[in-house]
């Protein structure tokens, strides 16, 4: 139950501290068109103003002209401690737009700078940051604070518990809230999801999390009816989560277990069938083909009666989920040649695209191939958990993803790169 109000404190203020309570009154609002690149100037305003942007990419990456690596290294150290510099400030400002401009500020220091040694160090105050922003900022500038708090997951890097421990209270809350701008649980929940990934080691946690993701994927959270646009998230949030897990335990079935992958079906159908946005229909897409590949991931398992574990379990014939496959499958034959004047033109070709590509997997048997160029190779990816794991760690990136796969252990280990050969000059 929830605590009882303290004299003084307001109505607000409790539902910050108890993700318990339910809390009636006007939903905070913030566009979906909201993005952490708006409001601030532009990555070329912190160099010369006669430097180009193809000279600006040459020093983030390489250094300038005749620079080694280590002093390339040494420049975007520089440029992350001048903005990591300020955050004592930040703390202190009163103004939400003044400290939401300094995230923003902070965020695009960390993605296209920010090193696990150079970030470090700074990680208590960042932490006090983002949380009090998280808990009493505007919308606008708690959005800014998640995001933060999601890329310094990734450059942070692997076995950080103590980072995702720290953050999981004021996330879970944050999404907790029916009240929030739905752009912010959003936010909250990737930024959740993202750190868990890169940098807890605890299989409960992982398990915890996925269980929240089913949640929140549902019509109705916590009594609230969740927008189609956080529904999507949390499939996305699944979709990353279950790439860490077996394919035995995301597809697989024997008489005392069934894969998640499998009891999420029935939900997957509906986000298909449904008079479902764009993006939640993508979603659901999106998990339909990691479980599949998934279970024909299973078949290539070899030993004894190896023909028969094939046939069981690395595809959906004569199985109790071959009748809800096939409906599935018909739903995103149809989508992918969706016609009509439900949706516009723009939304039409884009869904299109985007299904053909479940088609090709789920229908015709085919995997994805997707490509990273870089100056001295390409990042070449053939299977539906890398696409996954890029899509949702671009997402967090946006302009900061090469620079990270290119110097950052975490991600070429995840990706198999090597960031010596993809940063060379091709010779």
């Amino acid at each position: 139950m929830g605590r009882k109000n303290k004299k003084g404190r307001s109505q607000k203020d409790a539902s910050l501290d108890d993700d318990e309570n339910t809390f009636e009154g006007e939903i905070d609002r913030l566009s979906e068109d909201h993005t952490i690149a708006e409001s601030i100037t532009s990555l070329a305003d912190d160099f010369e103003a006669d430097t180009d942007a193809e000279e600006i990419e040459d020093l983030i990456i390489t250094g300038s002209a005749g620079d080694n690596s280590q002093a390339a290294a040494s420049n975007r150290h520089a440029r992350c401690i001048d903005s990591l510099n300020t955050v004592e400030d930040l703390i202190t400002e009163k103004r939400s737009a003044r400290r939401e401009a300094g995230l923003r500020r902070l965020f695009r220091a960390v993605t296209h700078f920010g090193s696990t040694n150079t970030i470090s160090p700074y990680q208590p105050e960042v932490l006090s940051l983002c949380i009090q922003s998280i808990r009493g900022g505007k919308p606008a500038e708690q959005y800014a604070a998640c995001r933060l708090l999601e890329a310094w997951a990734v450059v942070l890097g692997a076995d950080h518990d103590d980072f995702f421990e720290s953050i999981e209270t004021p996330l879970r809350r944050a999404l907790g809230m029916a009240i929030r701008a739905p752009l912010v649980r959003i936010a909250a929940l990737r930024a959740f999801t993202l750190s868990n990934f890169i940098c807890a080691s605890d299989d409960m946690s992982t398990e915890s999390l996925l269980d929240l993701c089913e949640e929140v994927a549902a019509k109705e959270y916590r009594n609230h009816a969740v927008p189609a646009l956080l529904r999507a998230a949390a499939l996305e949030c699944w979709a990353l989560l279950s790439t860490t897990i077996d394919d035995f335990y995301i597809s697989g079935s024997n008489d005392d277990h069934n894969g998640r992958g499998l009891i999420l079906l029935p939900l997957i159908q509906e986000c298909l069938e449904g008079e479902a946005s764009l993006e939640l229909r993508s979603a659901a897409g999106e998990c339909l083909a990691i479980i599949h590949e998934a279970r024909v991931n299973l078949g290539d398992i070899d030993g004894e009666n190896g023909t028969e574990r094939r046939y069981g379990q690395g595809g959906w014939e004569n199985s109790e989920w071959e009748e809800t496959m096939d409906c599935l499958q018909q739903n995103i034959v149809h989508i992918s040649n969706q016609s009509g004047h439900s949706i516009s033109k723009k939304a039409k070709k884009e869904q299109r695209a985007i299904f053909r590509e479940y088609v090709s997997t789920i229908v015709d048997g085919e995997f994805p191939q997707q490509s990273v160029s870089f100056r001295g190779g390409t990042l070449t990816l053939t299977s539906w958990k890398e696409v996954v794991q890029l899509n949702f760690i671009r997402h967090c990136l946006q302009g900061g993803l090469q620079t990270q796969i290119l110097t950052n252990p975490t991600l070429q280990s995840i990706f198999s790169a090597d960031g010596h050969v993809l940063n060379s000059d091709g010779h």
